[in-house]
């Protein structure tokens, strides 16, 4: 499910009559071009100029799709800009202070001689900083830079505006004051080691883009030897909202899923997961198939049925789930009639949507709208209210219930900037905690 885009903002004018807007979409479109927001920025007497964003999959796709809207008569591409390096300019996050320093009064009141009369009171009873202290409303953000998207071993400083942009939506759904930290190693127990020394500083560890297969490792690990929630998200994160977007689909394709067989294609931290939480779901079927024998054999470990091939898998299961980053993976010919059929990978699925659903698929989507957004914003929420030392199976389940809840028919998951969405999650995961 990685995203390769390069994104652009294209400054278009067009003649103000009715249809050239939708001449330069539809150029666009038939281009492979994937538009986002549209800009109205300045109305003439007899044109309109337009900001418009556009996704490409390469910079060769995009020079493509550039020369198509400037040969399309009477309109003018005015400019080229890339918006998203500009935001990135200066960084996304930055820490503020939540008090006031005005007068020696607040100075002596926030820092010295004041502050020494909270330090005594955390010696005394160290769960008072959860009270005096941001820790119980801060998450580290951990990575070693080994997965970052779909880029791979880049490095953690690379991978900083992944952890900045993780920061930034902790902060704007659910008022989290998330953490980067870039890790300088790739050696399990040295990032373990790590982890533990500055853990007492955090409410929870979010794993980030740390590859496979050592990523099962330093959560476990983790998990076990720390007593605040660790999720790695490219697992959980990511599980959860693909299990709200598999009840949404199966509840779209009247499905009953847990009386289904369930296929994923690809058995990666991302897939893996996926199998593990639709069997924490109920689901009694779910088999597997990767190039990896460790990686089947992992699922077997975890009471999944590895299988040997693709074709093998499209016969037997009702629900495939695709996360490779294969493009056109998976064959029109294998589909069943009234599969339930999600090619998750960004920014070409294995099969697209249109083709899986002419060959007889009763609900087809890609990934898209699968967007870890959706789930870790919320289940932090929930098990920092709660006090929770760690993230169940069962807390994961209801987030993703929950996903599923707010999800509109015919949808395959909810608008992730809809803040009720974070609150339910939230509300979820933390009555599990509490229960």
């Amino acid at each position: 499910m990685a995203e390769k885009n390069v994104i652009r903002a294209l400054m278009v004018q067009t003649p103000s009559l009715p249809g050239n807007l939708g001449r330069v979409a539809s150029a666009i479109g038939m281009m492979g071009g994937d538009i986002g927001e549209i800009e109205t920025v300045q109305v003439g007497p007899t044109w309109t100029m337009r900001n418009i964003i556009v996704s490409c999959d390469s910079e060769t796709h995009l020079q493509e799709v550039l020369e198509t809207v400037r040969n399309l008569e009477g309109v003018i591409l005015h400019a080229v800009s890339d918006d998203v390096l500009q935001a990135h300019e200066g960084g996304k996050i930055h820490m503020t202070s939540r008090l006031d320093i005005h007068s020696i009064s607040d100075l002596r009141r926030v820092y010295t001689p004041g502050v020494a009369e909270v330090c005594r009171e955390i010696e005394k009873d160290p769960e008072k900083a959860r009270i005096y202290t941001s820790i119980g409303n801060s998450v580290a953000i951990v990575t070693d830079g080994t997965a970052i998207l779909g880029l791979g071993d880049i490095g953690s400083v690379a991978g900083m505006p992944v952890m900045e942009g993780k920061a930034a939506l902790f902060d704007r759904f659910v008022g989290i004051s998330g953490i980067p930290i870039l890790l300088n190693t790739k050696d399990p127990d040295e990032i373990v080691r790590t982890v533990k020394n500055i853990a007492s500083g955090f409410g929870g560890i979010l794993l980030e883009d740390i590859g496979s297969p050592h990523c099962f490792e330093v959560e476990e690990r983790l998990k076990n030897e720390l007593d605040i929630p660790v999720m790695h998200d490219d697992q959980h994160g990511t599980a959860v909202v693909t299990l709200a977007a598999v009840i949404s689909a199966c509840r779209s394709a009247g499905v009953d899923l847990k009386d289904a067989s369930v296929g994923q294609i690809g058995l990666g931290a991302a897939g893996l997961a996926i199998c593990r939480m639709c069997m924490a779901y109920g689901v009694s079927d779910v088999v597997g198939v990767d190039l990896s024998e460790d990686a089947k054999a992992r699922l077997a470990q975890y009471g999944g049925a590895p299988v040997d091939s693709l074709p093998e898998l499209m016969e037997r299961c009702d629900i495939v789930i695709a996360t490779t980053g294969v493009p056109g993976l998976i064959k029109k010919e294998w589909i069943r009639k009234g599969q339930v059929i999600l090619s998750l990978s960004n920014p070409k699925p294995e099969i697209e949507p249109e083709e899986a659903l002419a060959a007889g698929a009763a609900y087809a989507a890609d990934g898209r709208s699968v967007n870890n957004v959706l789930g870790f914003p919320g289940i932090f929420r929930g098990v920092l209210n709660a006090r929770s030392t760690e993230i169940t199976p069962q807390m994961l389940t209801a987030a993703a219930e929950a996903i599923a809840a707010c999800t509109k028919p015919g949808y395959l998951v909810p608008n992730p900037l809809n803040a009720r969405v974070h609150q339910v999650v939230a509300e979820a995961v933390e009555t599990v905690a509490h229960s």
